[in-house]
């Protein structure tokens, strides 16, 4: 079942990235089917979180998809080589935002091992952002999409991902954010 915009738009962002992990992440460019289920979140808390783009209502040109209604899209280019994949989530005007980190892929192994350079699947093929992105052929074009059906998707096909199977750390990459850089709201499946 695609994942209803009632998922996205509920108030509790750190909660959100939590359910995601067993989600099915799925995209279809050019015919070509990819996907797998989500391993590594990381949540993003608006304009209160240090480390969120939307910092003390930050709106960009890049940002303003963040202020958009849950179960929206949010690309962005890092260090101008990777597109990182994000989802909005919670109402309109209200900024949060999941990373995800990490897909165990499931659908259309040969696709993803050609966009990822490799001969066969290995334990952390996609256990990055920008490995996710490379391996499902997102790109930072695609931002502001809608998740409720193709090209980009999410799925819930009934994984559960119990409590003592996942780890919660702090976010990665984000020491900017001071304070904010310690909040447990990274994450991942065991």
């Amino acid at each position: 079942m695609i994942l209803p915009k009632q998922f996205y738009i509920r108030n509790d962002v750190v909660q959100i990235a939590r359910d995601l992990l067993g989600k099915y992440l799925f995209t279809l460019f050019d015919d070509k089917l990819t996907g797998g289920f989500i391993t590594e979140t990381e949540a993003y808390a608006g304009v209160i979180d240090k480390a969120s783009h939307a910092y003390k209502n930050r709106r960009t040109n890049r940002t303003k998809v963040m202020y958009y209604e849950g179960g929206t899209a949010y690309i962005y280019l890092c260090y101008g080589i990777h597109s990182l994949f994000n989802i909005v989530t919670n109402n309109k005007d209200i900024p949060h935002a999941i990373l995800i980190r990490g897909i165990q892929p499931t659908t259309g192994i040969e696709t993803i091992l050609k966009r990822t350079d490799k001969q066969q699947l290995i334990a952390d093929l996609i256990n990055g952002p920008g490995k996710v992105s490379k391996a499902l052929g997102i790109h930072f074009s695609h931002s502001e999409i809608k998740l409720f059906g193709k090209p980009i998707w999410l799925e819930d096909r009934g994984k559960i991902i119990t409590d003592e199977n996942i780890i919660v750390t702090k976010r990665i990459g984000v020491d900017y954010a001071k304070e904010d850089a310690s909040l447990p709201y990274r994450f991942l499946i065991k």
